[in-house]
């Protein structure tokens, strides 16, 4: 069983130029992501608007969500859920240590 322990806090990141998205479990219904975030941003232009509720967890580091209306500050520990079609893109994430991101999505 030892095997099929996942330790979110252990990786190895060689390029932090890029954002990193790692599938933990899929199945139909739900997604479990672990997200790694080295300042990157959404485009300037580029909104999410996606078939499926995502909650979020900050595990570690600072982000910040921005929606139609209003920019969200996350700290860690901060949760959120975002429901399906809800716009939403990335406004910052923390340049100077890798800002960890536990993502749920959802299909309802």
């Amino acid at each position: 069983m030892k095997e099929k322990i996942f330790n979110f806090f252990n990786f190895n990141v060689k390029r932090k130029s890029e954002e990193i998205f790692e599938n933990i479990f899929t199945n139909e219904n739900i997604r479990i992501q672990r997200i790694l975030s080295f300042g990157q941003v959404s485009p300037p232009d580029y909104w999410y608007d996606q078939d499926e509720d995502e909650w979020v967890l900050l595990l570690k580091g600072k982000a910040k969500l921005e929606f139609e209306n209003e920019i969200i500050t996350l700290h860690r520990g901060d949760s959120l859920l975002i429901p399906a079609h809800m716009k939403h893109r990335v406004a910052y994430t923390s340049k100077y240590f890798t800002t960890i991101w536990l993502a749920v999505f959802i299909k309802i």
